[in-house]
């Protein structure tokens, strides 16, 4: 299990000494404030939804339904959910969404497209770094849709669960994709441990995996769940095969390559899925849903890319991009 990370302000620090027995849930701050996606709140949110997950060594597991934990987790997505709402354009055409996922810039500037270029091998090490905060999970926060979903006109479940299918190895260990990236860590020389990379992964790394758990664990966000996973299925082949030419030009071993390889091919099945059946089935039973739906492709596409410019300023300046990491030599 994941040690406990060290605090990055007042609110974590609440929310750590609970975690580690140092301080009753009942003396948490109640309505705490801060920037909302800075590293503070940030943290303290990923601790209490990891609480959810695989949680954290020598902390108790009932912590995980504490009534005070809950309400400050509660207070703490209020202002997140608020912070990115405020930057986002809304609507309801899902559609128009989903078309504007499908166009790729002609020469585009995120870090796959760095790393594809001319990225150096000691970035490619932090991106997969940075990754792993979710890949070694990945595909567990969308999982808490799937009882959401109605099952028995089924069209948009039995589409998800084909996805998910896939994304937990269709029945072989082996190919689960965490365990995919893992091995494609290992091959990198990096840890493997699950949150391993937690205490020098930013602000702008939690954010993206924190929207996924705020989505997936509120029923009342089941549609923005729903739109945040369409966003990486559509999105995933064309920056996957990015990495591979990455991978390649770097001269890595093609085991190394089987992760993203992996996800161009099956990525590019699952993206017709969820456009055709998970959306499509979705808004024919909850067509009410639409607005949250474009909400989920819009909110973790404006994480996504504060994360993206993020990474590529830092590599730019020839820094390293993770927290508390010096400059490569």
């Amino acid at each position: 299990m994941t040690a406990l990370p060290s605090a990055r302000g007042p609110v974590s620090s609440a929310v750590l000494d609970v975690l580690a027995g140092r301080r009753a849930a009942a003396d948490l701050p109640h309505r705490p404030d801060g920037d909302p996606l800075g590293e503070d709140l940030q943290l303290a949110l990923y601790c209490c939804y990891e609480l959810h997950y695989r949680s954290f060594d020598g902390v108790a597991d009932d912590l995980e339904w504490d009534p005070d934990l809950l309400r400050l987790r509660g207070h703490l997505e209020t202002l997140f959910l608020d912070a990115v709402r405020a930057e986002v354009a809304g609507g309801d055409d899902v559609e128009a969404a989903v078309d504007a996922l499908l166009v790729e810039p002609v020469d585009g500037s995120g870090p796959s497209w760095h790393l594809a270029r001319d990225g150096e091998r000691w970035q490619l090490d932090e991106y997969v770094a940075h990754r792993s905060i979710y890949h070694l999970k990945e595909a567990d926060p969308q999982a808490w849709v799937i009882p959401r979903l109605d099952a028995v006109h089924g069209r948009a479940k039995a589409s998800l669960m084909t996805v998910e299918h896939d994304e937990f190895g269709a029945g072989h260990p082996e190919r689960m994709h965490a365990r995919i990236y893992s091995e494609m860590m290992a091959g990198l020389g990096l840890d493997t441990a699950y949150g391993a990379y937690l205490e020098v992964a930013p602000a702008a790394t939690l954010a993206t995996v924190n929207i996924m758990s705020l989505f997936g664990l509120h029923r009342r966000w089941r549609g923005a769940s729903v739109g945040q996973f369409a966003l990486i299925e559509i999105t995933s082949p064309p920056g996957a095969a990015r990495l591979v030419t990455a991978i390649e030009r770097l001269g890595l071993p093609a085991e190394v390559t089987a992760f993203y390889a992996e996800h161009v091919e099956a990525d590019a099945v699952h993206e017709q899925l969820v456009r055709r059946e998970l959306l499509a089935g979705l808004l024919e039973r909850e067509p009410e849903l639409a607005a949250d739906v474009v909400l989920g492709i819009q909110a973790s596409t404006l994480l996504e890319d504060r994360l993206a410019d993020q990474l590529v300023a830092a590599w730019s300046a020839g820094e390293s991009s993770l927290l508390g990491v010096p400059a490569p030599a």
